[in-house]
């Protein structure tokens, strides 16, 4: 083989990829978005089939013999190609562990758990959920194994989503969070609270639907090249730098749930959106970890979305969507109830303040999960504990408790503390981008493209082009979650005035 040939069939190789996950990527979306109820067993058997033949292409010797031949040519490759060259090692050594059976078994598994988890989350019936998270579980353990056996099992799971990451350094991260947070959490639970009763009047949903389109224009995001829809959870899912979906969940009576969840998945879609083209349909494309795409989805919706300058500028049109709702009350008055800290129930809905807490319940419990030190059916139970515990409050039910997020139906173990580490990285983000450019003066005026085109430079565009380290390190510098702890302290203490 000359090394033409192999260029050829590497990029046959990823095309080819991309189909299946494109296919299997739309049945999903079809599945949690529009298809009628009951309909999850033609969808499991195609995805069943899809995964099979898509484990057995990457899988197979050919593909081996093609990775191993342009590892032997490394130093004729340019880097972009290097660098494919390098993910496709990773991916094909452990595709190439897990079994065509249990590869099949596993999407078919997941499509039916995510039907079973809606149905189960609608009448709060842990119980029906059961049965299917217990094999979830049993798949993650024996697929840790299969990632690295070198590594604890949750470490080999952490590191398919943040690489590099551990139990000792999360363990490390979240102490110094409880540490900072923890006064501050308490010295606000003894002042005045906000009021923000305004935000849970009646908000008709077809006028919440026009709202999120409004959003979507102020963060900049190209129509032609992104959507919106309605789910149970909302997420984001990308096909390629050109087509990008998000979705949203709205509630009546409840203005800022759908809001800011729009501006969440918008940060998503941002970075999606952003990646050079030139990665589309090859393993370049896409964001390089949870960690760093949650940077960009916790940055939009926080440290942008529920800034002052940003409700000043989108303010007076809010109004105009929801006049009667919205009677008296001023920007300033948004934005302190869109800001107010209270411990809750529900992580999608937390605060700045005490979301990080909601994550260290999930991971504590992922980690007993994976560990082995903790029972499927004994989650309820232990969530509950957890909750009271970190939180203070008491969970009525398992909707509002521990089948509130749809990870889990989905066999993602290990995202959760992405969100905190995200969290993190973005106000060290923020903190560098002050320096770079006038950051607030154009959100001041509703103009969102400075603080995009930064990210875009720092972020966005590389796709996974470098490690996740990599991108921290040059859109951060030297992680500090002190940096963090410091940015929440100071913004909770001055808006309920203690400082």
């Amino acid at each position: 083989m000359d090394l033409q040939t192999a260029l050829r069939q590497l990029e046959e190789l990823q095309q080819k990829l991309f189909a299946f996950r494109t296919a299997s990527s739309a049945l999903y979306l079809d599945g949690v978005t529009v298809a009628p109820r009951d309909t999850s067993e033609g969808r499991g058997v195609a995805l069943g089939i899809l995964a099979g033949e898509e484990h057995k292409l990457f899988s197979s010797a050919q593909t081996g013999e093609l990775i191993a031949f342009l590892e032997q040519h490394k130093e004729e490759l340019t880097a972009e190609v290097a660098r494919q060259v390098v993910l496709l090692r990773r991916s094909y050594d452990q595709l190439s562990r897990i079994p065509a059976e249990e590869y099949m078994e596993y999407a078919q598994l997941t499509n039916q758990a995510s039907d079973v988890w809606h149905r189960a989350k609608e009448t709060s019936d842990f119980e029906l959920f059961r049965p299917a998270l217990e094999k979830l579980v049993a798949f993650q353990k024996k697929f840790a194994g299969y990632y690295d056996s070198t590594k604890a099992p949750y470490d080999a799971l952490l590191n398919e989503y943040e690489r590099g990451m551990t139990m000792d350094k999360l363990d490390l991260f979240f102490s110094t969070l409880r540490e900072k947070l923890v006064p501050v959490i308490r010295a606000i639970g003894e002042a005045p609270q906000v009021e923000d009763g305004f935000l849970r009047k009646t908000y008709p949903v077809e006028i919440q639907r026009k709202f999120s389109d409004y959003l979507m224009d102020v963060l900049g995001m190209d129509r032609a090249h992104s959507t919106i829809g309605e789910t149970e959870h909302p997420f984001t899912l990308n096909f390629t730098s050109q087509d990008v979906r998000i979705t949203t969940n709205y509630s009546e009576t409840d203005l800022s749930g759908s809001m800011y969840s729009v501006i969440h998945e918008g940060g998503h879609a941002l970075y999606e959106l952003g990646v050079d083209p030139a990665y589309d349909y090859n393993c370049l494309g896409g964001g390089v970890s949870m960690g760093v795409h949650e940077s960009q989805s916790r940055f939009y919706e926080n440290l942008i979305g529920r800034s002052l300058p940003f409700i000043r500028a989108i303010f007076p049109k809010v109004r105009e969507f929801f006049p009667q709702q919205l009677e008296g009350v001023t920007a300033e008055d948004f934005y302190k109830a869109v800001n107010k800290a209270q411990p809750s129930l529900i992580r999608t809905e937390a605060d700045e303040l005490t979301y990080c807490l909601h994550v260290m319940v999930r991971y504590e419990i992922e980690k007993q999960l994976i560990g082995g030190t903790l029972e499927v059916k004994d989650i309820p139970r232990t969530w509950n504990a957890l909750y009271k515990e970190y939180l203070g409050v008491d969970v009525p039910d398992d909707k509002h408790g521990c089948l509130q997020d749809s990870h889990w139906s989905g066999g993602m173990f290990g995202y959760f503390p992405s969100y905190a580490l995200g969290s993190a990285y973005g106000v060290q983000m923020l903190r560098n981008m002050e320096q770079d450019i006038d950051v607030w003066g154009p959100v001041s005026g509703g103009d969102l493209s400075p603080v995009t085109a930064w990210l875009k430079d720092k972020v966005h565009k590389y796709g996974c082009l470098l490690e996740p380290g990599d991108i921290v390190k040059q859109a951060c510098g030297d992680f500090d979650p002190t940096v963090y702890t410091d940015y929440l302290q100071d913004k909770y203490l001055r808006l309920y005035g203690l400082k």
